[in-house]
């Protein structure tokens, strides 16, 4: 059975990075790196999206093949894949 990502986010660049803490809210004297993983930077390929190995975060590359698909019924390309490593 296929589940969609948790968080899915809309990019115009091929070239990402995540630290799973970005867009986390908080109060005045917030900290994302202590909530976070560590930053990594991500390729998106010819499928049109790429997963963060750490925190699961979808990156789907705006007008892409990915683009307005059902997320759930992507595979996982990075399956067995170490984080940071696609």
């Amino acid at each position: 059975m296929s589940i969609a990502p948790p968080e899915t986010i809309l990019v115009d660049l091929r070239r990402v990075w995540c630290d799973g803490a970005t867009d986390i809210r908080g109060g005045p004297n917030f900290r994302p790196a202590a909530l976070g993983h560590p930053k990594i930077y991500l390729e998106i390929d010819e499928h049109g999206y790429v997963d963060c190995g750490y925190c699961d975060r979808r990156f789907v590359l705006r007008g892409g093949p990915a683009d307005g698909a059902d997320q759930a019924s992507l595979r996982d390309i990075s399956e067995g894949a170490d984080p940071g490593h696609r």
